[in-house]
């Protein structure tokens, strides 16, 4: 075989045909890459003979179309701010940015990782390791070229909010238009939202897309409104304690949880020895990073946000679900709650006039919706609600008359329970009057929820 392989390469018409193929293969590459050359140059010049403007308006227009050149004219001049890059933050400011959005500034300390390209609007492998908000401008810039971009690679703090919220251009350009939280972290979150709300900054906020599979069920409105999510729960009881219990629109999700459905995976013993297991979760002993996530609803949630963005700054007509607002039912309660105290009062006093109680009525608001969820803790029914007091003080209802001229009850927010007025009629009369017993009373499970739902409270109790 060898000897043959020999004569034939000593054959002089074979070394020619050899010298021929390779000839060929070699022009052809030439010419191939010269007409790709000449492709790349000719699409290059096409581009740079169409005005920027024009290319805008061609790209954009669909966009335009849909909201009227006056509407658009709003949106093309907007800044928009976007604190969190991942799944939700990721998809809004793509959906910004490609509506028209022309300055953008992203803020987040992260980077991409491989466990989050399942969601993420832009990442690819290669970005991997890099940090989000460079990565998504980066991705974006061969999209929408002529948005401008400012981005800050760090962790939202309140410290730092002037800066971070602050105008376009190092202060010298414009206020934001509006503000997106895309934050997973409890304390950030709340502080974001607390921040804008106490300096008037339009602020938008997405709530728990993890565990969620129905897109059906997401809605934006009054952070008061929201339902069935964890995060939102969360948050919302916490801007309550902060003195906030609406004015704050959110997306979220009205997916309740049930058999067979994605649930929070418990923590093993290694993540708490690493300690801060409760920093970014939404529940205790829960960390964000093993929220069951499926990808699509992420991306559900960024475009709700971002069409929201799109409607407030164009002022274009839309609708979102109005807040729950029942100051009339607070009022009758902290009435009723008022009268209760007055009537207990009796037995250690005679002149009750006068007399106040520590309380007010967004902190019936806070009790009724956050602690005790609306409902009866003795029977689960939603309606005719009070407060009462679930033990008799020890040292009775003597009144605090330590302030001259001023006397007021005393006890804290979390001696109140939540029941129908018919139920705390009975337990006036048979706990806190009769000295009853509440296991005389009451079913194990009832005294269980009672004391569970003060034992959060008493968590919560330290920021207010």
């Amino acid at each position: 075989m060898s000897s043959w392989l020999e004569r034939q390469a000593s054959n002089h018409q074979v070394q020619l045909a050899a010298t021929a193929v390779l000839s060929g293969i070699a022009v052809a590459g030439i010419i191939y890459g010269s007409q790709a050359a000449r492709r790349k140059v000719a699409i290059d010049e096409l581009k740079a003979s169409i005005p920027e403007l024009k290319l805008i308006s061609e790209q954009l227009t669909r966009t335009a179309s849909f909201l009227t050149p006056p509407r658009f004219a709003k949106l093309r001049d907007s800044f928009v701010i976007i604190v969190g890059l991942g799944g939700v933050g990721s998809h809004c400011t793509s959906a910004l940015a490609r509506s028209g959005v022309s300055r953008i500034r992203l803020v987040d300390f992260d980077q991409v990782t491989l466990s989050s390209l399942n969601r993420h609007a832009v990442a690819t492998l290669a970005d991997v390791g890099t940090a989000k908000v460079h990565c998504v401008r980066r991705r974006l810039e061969a999209v929408v070229p002529w948005v401008k971009w400012e981005c800050f690679n760090e962790v939202w703090q309140k410290e730092q909010g002037e800066r971070l919220l602050g105008p376009w251009d190092r202060g010298r350009g414009n206020n934001p238009d509006y503000v997106v939280d895309a934050i997973d972290n409890i304390d950030s979150k709340v502080a974001l939202l607390k921040y804008c709300h106490e300096r008037r900054i339009k602020v938008v906020s997405s709530m728990g897309a993890g565990c969620k599979s129905d897109p059906t069920r997401v809605f934006v409105g009054d952070i008061s409104a929201s339902l069935e999510d964890p995060l939102s729960r969360v948050t919302r009881r916490r801007l309550r304690a902060e003195g906030i219990p609406d004015g704050i629109p959110v997306v979220y999700s009205t997916e309740k949880p049930g058999p067979g459905k994605a649930q929070l995976l418990p923590l093993s013993d290694e993540e708490f020895i690493k300690g801060q297991v409760n920093e970014l979760s939404v529940l205790p002993d829960f960390r964000a990073r093993i929220l069951p996530v499926l990808g699509t609803m992420p991306a559900v949630f960024g475009y709700a946000v971002a069409n929201f963005v799109v409607m407030e700054i164009s002022e274009y007509p839309h609708e979102t679900v109005a807040g729950k607002s029942r100051d009339k039912m607070y009022e009758s309660i902290l009435s009723t709650l008022q009268g209760t105290e007055e009537r207990l009062a009796k037995d250690t006093v005679v002149d009750v006039r006068g007399l106040k109680i520590p309380i007010t009525k967004d902190d019936i608001g806070y009790l009724i919706e956050e602690v005790y969820r609306g409902k009866s803790v003795v029977s689960g029914v939603p309606t005719r609600l009070t407060l009462i007091r679930w033990k008799a003080p020890e040292k009775g209802y003597r009144p605090d008359e330590d302030r001259e001229g001023q006397k007021s009850s005393v006890f804290r927010l979390n001696d109140l329970v939540c029941m129908t007025k018919e139920e705390a009629t009975v337990h006036e009369r048979e706990i806190l009057k009769g000295g009853r017993a509440l296991e005389g009373m009451y079913s194990a499970q009832v005294i269980d929820l009672v004391e569970k739902r003060q034992k959060e409270e008493a968590q919560y109790d330290r920021y207010r």
